[in-house]
C-alpha cells in the first residue's frame, strides 16, 4: 500500500471527523455522519497497522479514533460542574437523608460526654486513676499543657496534623460500617470518653471556662463531622441487616457510593475545622469572639445540611453518583 496516496485519499475524512468531534451540538444528520466516519477511520487505522505501519500516523489516528469513540458513546469527563453539583446537591442530600442517624448519634454522644465529665469532676478517685495530681496541675494550670497544646507548633503544620487525625477518625467511622457498624460504636464511645474526661479534668480544676473557650471555636464543627461519619457508618451497617425494599446488593451499592462521596465532603468540613483550630482557637481574639466564630461555622454547616439538603432531597437526589456512571441493573421479578 502506498502510504502517501492513502493519506491523501482519506485526509479529508479524518479532518471532517475531527471537526464533528469538536462540535458541541450535533444535528441528527451530523450524528449519523459522525458514527459513519468513526467506523471508517477505525478501518483505516487497522489497514495501516496491518499493511504499512507508521508510528506517527498510527499515533495520530489512534488519538482520533479514541476521541471519536468518546463522542459516539457519550463518554464525559469530570469537571468543575461535577464538583459544583457534588457540593451543592449530592453531599447536602446525603447529609439530610442520613439526619435520622447522625443527629441521634450527636445527642447521645454529647449526653454521654456530659455524664463522663460529671463522673470525673466529682470523683477524686477516678481523676487520680487517670492522672496524678501533679500532672493534673500541670495540665490545667494557666499556660499549662492543655492551653499550650494549641499554640506550641506552627499553625500551618498544626492544622495539617489536626486535619489528618480527624479525617482518619471520620474515615474509620464510614468504612467500619461494612462490619455491621459495630466498630463504629467503639470509635464513637472512645471519642465520648476522651471528650468527657477532658471536660471533667478541667472542671475539677475550676478551668471549665478556659476549656470551653478553646474547644467551642473548632470543636462544634469537628465533633459534628465525626457524628455525621458515625451516623453514616451505622446506617451502612444497618443496611446490611435490613436493606428495605431493595435487594441487599443494590442497597449496599447505593449506600456505599453515597458514603464514599461523603468521605470527600467530610474531609473538606474537617479541613475547615482544622483551620479554625490552628488559627482561631489559639488567636489573641477575645473568648466571646472565638466562640462566636465557632457557633457561626456550626450554624452554617447545619443550614447547609438541613435546608439545602432538604431541597436537594425533595428534588429526588439521593447522594448517589449520576445514573450515567452507575452499572446497569437487570430488572428482576419481585
Amino acid at each position: 500500500m502506498d502510504l502517501d496516496v492513502f493519506v491523501t485519499t482519506h485526509q479529508g475524512e479524518w479532518a471532517r471527523l475531527d471537526a464533528l468531534i469538536r462540535t458541541r451540538r450535533l444535528s441528527g444528520e451530523q450524528a449519523d455522519e459522525l458514527v459513519t466516519l468513526y467506523q471508517r477511520v477505525t478501518g483505516h487505522l487497522a489497514k495501516i497497522q496491518a499493511a504499512a505501519p507508521d508510528p506517527t500516523l498510527e499515533g495520530r489516528l489512534t488519538t482520533l479514533v479514541a476521541r471519536g469513540r468518546d463522542a459516539v458513546t457519550g463518554s464525559r469527563s469530570t469537571g468543575w460542574r461535577d464538583v459544583g453539583h457534588y457540593f451543592a446537591v449530592s453531599f447536602p442530600a446525603t447529609l439530610y437523608r442520613s439526619r435520622r442517624w447522625w443527629i441521634p448519634v450527636a445527642v447521645v454522644s454529647l449526653l454521654g460526654a456530659a455524664l463522663v465529665a460529671w463522673w470525673v469532676a466529682n470523683h477524686p478517685e477516678v481523676r487520680n486513676s487517670l492522672v496524678a495530681p501533679v500532672e493534673l496541675h500541670e495540665l490545667t494550670r494557666p499556660g499549662g499543657s492543655y492551653e499550650s497544646y494549641y499554640s506550641d507548633r506552627p499553625a500551618s503544620s498544626f492544622a495539617a496534623q489536626v486535619w489528618t487525625n480527624n479525617a482518619w477518625i471520620a474515615a474509620q467511622c464510614l468504612l467500619f460500617g461494612i462490619a455491621l457498624g459495630l466498630p463504629v460504636l467503639w470509635v464513637l464511645v472512645t471519642n465520648v470518653f476522651n471528650l468527657g474526661i477532658g471536660i471533667g479534668l478541667m472542671a475539677s480544676a475550676g478551668r471549665l471556662d478556659l476549656f470551653l473557650g478553646l474547644l467551642i471555636p473548632h470543636g462544634l464543627l469537628e465533633l459534628t463531622a465525626v457524628f455525621v461519619a458515625g451516623g453514616l457508618g451505622l446506617r451502612l451497617g444497618w443496611t446490611i441487616i435490613d436493606p428495605g425494599p431493595r435487594d441487599r446488593a443494590t442497597a449496599l451499592a447505593e449506600e456505599g457510593r453515597a458514603i464514599i462521596g461523603a468521605v470527600i465532603g467530610l474531609a473538606v468540613v474537617l479541613f475547615a475545622s482544622g483551620i479554625l483550630e490552628a488559627f482561631v482557637t489559639p488567636s489573641g481574639l477575645p473568648t466571646w469572639a472565638r466562640i462566636a466564630i465557632g457557633i457561626a461555622a456550626e450554624t452554617l454547616f447545619l443550614l447547609y445540611a438541613l435546608l439545602l439538603g432538604r431541597r436537594a432531597a425533595a428534588a429526588g437526589e439521593f447522594g448517589d453518583v449520576d445514573a450515567a456512571d452507575r452499572a446497569d441493573l437487570q430488572p428482576v421479578a419481585a
